[in-house]
């Protein structure tokens, strides 16, 4: 769409740059967005029907009276619908500006910053461009780097031939030589003529996004109010009916993992943020170019999973102590006390501990990132593996499980219980049999006398009866 259509960028550098006029119903009038800016989106249509490149950059000027205005929502545009579908007559003082690169662009690809190269090769004619594919043997890594840059985009990642088709464009017949620090292609030098490109072999490019996201004043870097640069100025983001699948494509450019919650935070007074709808993140395109201007008090709050920290499970009983949390085994004696305890590295608050068995479930909530599960008489049925599943307050999908811990109950002999009760009358009775087995050796054939019967009678140890040794 041109002029002839309708359409037009006026008093920028080249018919790609400048104040976006548009005719309806007869009347030219510059186009000022709905509530907020436009987006990189919606304003990459309008290059696209203007023949221009890629969208780089959208903003708006403010005159000094108000005149008549068509006010246009980004929203709209970006649902597919005619710019004059999406015009309503107003009066404003702020009109559009846009920049769309006039030299090169990116087609077919993911985003303004991915697709097949064509370069504008008929500079002279503003008009009616001529757009050409470029032969990846006559591009290398450093021209990347000044078409990343001119497209307002991060560095090059991937530089890949065909990646993004081969298009109908004929072919550009020169090599670039850029030495990477160019503001635009055409700026590099180019070396002789090329007679022929081999097929599949049209340069196709994926650049970085630029500028960043992050998740700032939570209990860790993915929980927070949601903050976006953007046109070099770091802002919160406001996002109307956000969904955790919206939340979703933020936690796993942070690297966060999945969204466990998104919400909203309200403050006293409106500030500036960067409004980002849900319909234009659904549709595959990068958080920067859903990105529009405007002020408010609300902003998105996100929790990601993150990777929670792994739980530790000890045990401890009245036979034993603590059992060290590396222990994979432990055994209890039947009618004893014993605790097993769920602890976790602090990382967020609050939540609960799932103590998990073949045969029975336990939850207490986490105290201090801790919990303990008391056993007051063990039992053959408390036999089993148990692990500590950590659950947190955000969401039961956002949960972390410790290693497993097997406990096996066995039924305790007289002498293990009088071993455990009387611990001191065990220990006099092992000191008195290892005496009375050094008194035997010495005294082989002789009998004890009345008063050694009575001392070993007293300590619980029967004395031999009479003709024992000589049966030896």
């Amino acid at each position: 769409m041109s002029a002839e259509h309708g359409v037009r960028l006026e008093g920028g550098e080249s018919r790609c740059a400048g104040d976006l006029e548009m005719e309806h119903e007869g009347e030219w009038r510059p186009a000022v967005a709905f509530f907020s800016l436009w987006t990189l989106k919606a304003a990459g249509v309008v290059c696209r029907e203007l023949d221009c490149g890629s969208a780089v950059s959208v903003g708006q000027r403010e005159e000094s009276s108000e005149r008549p205005v068509w006010v246009i929502s980004s929203d709209c545009v970006e649902s597919g619908s005619a710019l004059r579908e999406c015009a309503q007559s107003s009066s404003s003082r702020d009109i559009l500006t846009l920049t769309c690169s006039d030299s090169v662009r990116l087609l077919g690809g993911t985003g303004l910053c991915s697709g097949r190269l064509e370069v504008n090769s008929d500079q002279s004619n503003q008009s009616n461009p001529s757009w050409s594919s470029v032969c990846e043997a006559d591009f290398d890594q450093q021209d990347a780097q000044v078409v990343c840059r001119q497209l307002g985009c991060g560095a090059p990642s991937v530089l890949q031939g065909a990646l993004y088709g081969e298009g109908e464009a004929p072919m550009w017949t020169k090599e670039f030589q850029c030495g990477g620090h160019e503001s635009a292609l055409l700026d590099c030098s180019s070396a002789s003529e090329r007679n022929t490109c081999s097929p599949g072999t049209a340069v196709s490019l994926t650049c970085s996004e630029p500028g960043g996201v992050k998740l700032e004043g939570g209990e860790s870097r993915c929980a927070g109010d949601l903050e976006l640069e953007h046109l070099g100025e770091w802002r919160p983001v406001r996002g109307p009916l956000w969904t955790l699948k919206e939340a979703g494509v933020v936690c796993r450019e942070l690297d966060c993992g999945s969204a466990v919650s998104v919400g909203r935070r309200e403050e006293s007074s409106q500030r500036p943020e960067w409004r980002i709808s849900s319909d234009c993140v659904q549709s595959g395109s990068a958080l920067r170019e859903c990105a529009a201007s405007s002020y408010s008090p609300y902003f998105l709050t996100l929790t990601c999973s993150d990777k929670l920290f792994q739980p530790n499970i000890s045990v401890s009983s009245s036979m034993y102590g603590v059992s060290g949390a590396q222990q994979q085994g432990f055994q209890v004696f039947s009618g004893f006390t014993f605790t097993i305890s769920c602890s976790i590295q602090p990382q967020y608050l609050g939540g609960s501990f799932l103590l998990s068995s073949s045969t029975h479930n336990y939850t207490q909530p986490a105290v201090n990132h801790s919990a303990h599960f008391l056993f007051p008489a063990a039992e053959p049925a408390h036999q089993g593996n148990y692990s500590c599943v950590y659950v947190s307050a955000f969401s039961q999908d956002f949960s972390s499980e410790s290693r497993v811990l097997s406990v096996t109950v066995t039924d305790p002999g007289p002498f293990i219980i009088r071993a455990v009760v009387l611990p001191l009358t065990l220990l006099l009775v092992l000191l008195v049999t290892v005496g009375l087995y050094f008194y035997c050796k010495a005294t082989r054939g002789q009998r004890p006398s009345r008063q050694e019967d009575i001392e070993l009678d007293y300590l619980g140890v029967p004395a031999e009866e009479e003709g024992a040794q000589g049966a030896e």
